[in-house]
């Protein structure tokens, strides 16, 4: 924070991730080619990794320390490839204890004390639904804390600086996540801060201020406030209408309650670190050169064809058009698109915007951010109402005096890839072309050759194998080929553990089999994400330069 210099710490050909430790050291995060499979290193005084937890064949995830550095925590499937246990290591011995909680498992923090981890367990059962436990470090007990009836989110548990109880933030009392405070003495769950937004929060070791996050309609707004009485201090000017990520790096406080530093992102700037002094009530941008030159969005809602009003995000290249709109559909399913500039699907936005393209980038129905009621509309069979989602887009997409819906194009990764697939397949007659980037082509050979691990997971909002198979099979672009007569292009990671590379070699081959023009392009050194920059630069060049080509 001094002088604002950055510090290369590592210098590996794969991406690290990492966090400080209490005492110093540096817990340095690694996997091999995007395959996931994370390994544990400390980062020696002389920039080496040592070993800490390091077996290739099993994921390690969510590390955490206790306050005062002695206890490591994190989840890994390594008891049967499958399920993930919670491992408690002591850092000087490298004794390891574990808590089996059988199923996709993360682990979220210490309590200031040291005596207790909030583990959260994601329900098989149920999209939208999850359970927090208690895990005593002393006495290797198990308490679930969260039971309750319907789907319910629990998130972002805050610890009270006397270890009495958390804050966290919920579902359990209405459609979206609303502020609850959990007692250890009485086991009793309060809400105390009703939202029309989902939240999250935060507090600092001194139990000075919690923090609040709001996510409005994709956008970020934060609070302070007192943790004793809830009452609003202040809320944080940010530097313009952005997002401030928590999953990317959650905002933490300095030890004494001083400072917070966040990671900040607008349509227009990339993630970069400021830190807000509370005293002074001053922010102050650490990294990066802040806004470039660019566009930003307008917010808009149509109604779809069941009178569900769907938002969509739309950037327009300066100019009269009309114009060729790509329409970004974000993976998930049960996750958002949000106004922030990520080095994939932010920057291919710009990218698309300098080349005279106009950009829409909805929230369909199954979306998160707007209710669990929202999130449940794609479950299951109600599968291709997200499709016919997008079929609607284009339609509103094409009353737009500056949109040209003849050149419209459909564009998403993972589960937005599906969702090309399947707009393609379905409605063949809208989408001028295509773009998926480790896209799903069969819902049933995906929900087959997925990793173990993440398979119940997924099923819980696609449906079964066991049960569903019939209806994996029908809302899958695969069932669809001869339909299909869109050019195409594909981009996919050989080491995807998510989806399988052979969805996108499945669609390629029948294509080109069927003289419907489709590249696909593998990076064998590549997972479920784009990690290397280089790759990045020559996937989204190529497929740029592919819509180029084919709209003309």
């Amino acid at each position: 924070m001094e002088g604002g210099e950055v510090e290369q710490l590592t210098d590996l050909p794969e991406p690290v991730d990492g966090t400080f430790l209490p005492g110093g050291r540096i817990l340095a995060l690694v996997d091999e080619g995007g395959n996931e499979r994370t390994q544990l290193y400390l980062r020696g005084d002389d920039g080496t990794l040592e070993p800490l937890v390091v077996d290739a064949r099993f994921n390690h995830w969510t590390p955490i320390a206790s306050p005062d550095g002695s206890l490591l925590a994190y989840t890994t499937n390594r008891g049967n490839g499958v399920d993930f246990e919670v491992v408690v290591r002591t850092v000087a011995s490298g004794e390891e204890r574990t808590f089996d909680l059988r199923g996709y498992v993360a682990a979220h923090n210490f309590s200031p004390d040291g005596r207790w981890i909030v583990a959260e367990r994601l329900s098989v059962e149920r999209a939208g639904d999850s359970d927090l436990f208690l895990l005593d470090v002393e006495t290797a007990d198990v308490h679930h804390v969260t039971p309750h009836e319907g789907a319910a989110e629990y998130a972002t548990p805050a610890w009270l600086p006397d270890s009495s109880g958390f804050y966290a933030t919920t579902s359990a009392f209405g459609d979206v996540r609303s502020l609850a405070r959990y007692d250890l003495a009485t086991g009793e769950w309060i809400e105390v801060l009703d939202s029309s937004w989902d939240l999250d929060c935060a507090i600092d070791a001194a139990g000075r201020t919690l923090l609040v996050h709001a996510n409005e309609d994709g956008w970020s707004r934060l609070e302070l406030r007192d943790p004793a009485t809830l009452a609003l201090r202040s809320e944080i000017e940010l530097p313009s209408r952005g997002v401030v990520m928590w999953w990317l790096a959650k905002p933490v406080f300095s030890p004494d309650g001083s400072k917070l530093a966040f990671a900040y992102s607008s349509p227009r700037q990339p993630f970069e670190a400021y830190v807000y002094d509370l005293d002074a009530d001053e922010l102050t941008r650490l990294t990066g050169d802040g806004p470039f030159e660019g566009i930003d969005p307008e917010l808009h809602r149509f109604a779809s064809f069941d009178g569900e009003e769907i938002p969509v995000f739309l950037f327009t290249p300066e100019g009269d058009g009309p114009f060729p709109v790509v329409v970004t559909v974000h993976g998930g399913p049960e996750s958002q698109w949000q106004p922030f500039l990520s080095p994939r699907g932010g920057a291919i936005t710009q990218f698309l915007l300098e080349r005279g393209y106009a950009v829409a980038a909805p929230n369909v129905r199954g979306s998160s951010g707007y209710g669990k009621r929202f999130m449940s509309l794609d479950d299951v069979g109600l599968r291709l109402d997200s499709v016919r989602d997008l079929a609607e887009l284009h339609a509103w997409l094409s009353a737009q005096p500056k949109i040209d819906g003849s050149r419209a194009v459909v564009y998403g990764g993972s589960y937005g890839g599906y969702m090309t697939l399947a707009s393609l397949a379905f409605h063949p007659e809208l989408w001028a072309a295509g773009i998926s980037f480790v896209g799903i082509s069969n819902l049933v050979t995906f929900l087959e050759n997925t990793s173990e691990y993440r398979r119940a997971a997924r099923e819980r909002e696609y449906g079964s194998l066991a049960t569903d198979r019939e209806i994996l099979w029908n809302v899958s672009a695969a069932s669809r080929l001869d339909d299909i007569r869109a050019p195409l292009f594909l981009e996919h990671g050989r080491n995807d553990p998510r989806v399988p590379v052979g969805e996108s070699e499945y669609i390629h081959r029948m294509l080109t089999e069927k003289g419907i023009r489709c590249e696909l392009v593998i990076y064998e050194d590549e997972g479920h994400m784009l990690e290397k920059l280089a790759n990045r630069i020559d996937a989204y060049g190529r497929a740029v330069g592919f819509l180029d080509e084919v709209l003309g």
